[in-house]
């Protein structure tokens, strides 16, 4: 719902601006992207354990699973790649139960409340920590 759900707080650009602006970022390095959006916790989960192997870092926003999934954390640890976790607006400033996240702990990097530019940010990161 990017671009459409409370643009006052996440933006106009949509969820296609955001994949062309990560795709470009990640060509500067010589790297592809490979974007995943779902509502199924489990079809990320799967996502994320099928990527073992086959990549260098995960870019990820998990949205409402930050604070709720413990699965999601547990998951996201099993590439053994680095993780920037990135939420476009700032969380902390936000409701009390948008300040915890099951994700933050095992994350290479957190990123938040830089609006979708967090995510080319967040591919700069992971290209660093990839030594590129």
């Amino acid at each position: 719902m990017l671009g459409v759900r409370q643009p006052e707080v996440y933006g106009a650009d949509t969820l296609e601006d955001v994949v062309e602006s990560t795709r470009r970022t990640a060509a500067e390095f010589g790297l592809t992207v490979r974007a995943l959006q779902t509502n199924h916790e489990g079809e990320m989960i799967d996502a994320v354990h099928a990527a073992r192997g086959e990549i260098g870092g995960i870019v990820i926003n998990p949205g409402g699973w930050t604070h709720t999934s413990v699965a999601l954390a547990d998951a996201l640890v099993v590439p053994e790649v680095p993780v920037v976790e990135v939420h476009i607006s700032n969380v902390h400033a936000r409701e009390p139960f948008r300040q915890h996240s099951y994700i933050s702990p095992i994350a290479a990097g957190v990123i938040v409340g830089c609006g979708t530019a967090g995510y080319e940010f967040a591919v700069r990161r992971i290209a660093a920590l990839m030594g590129l």
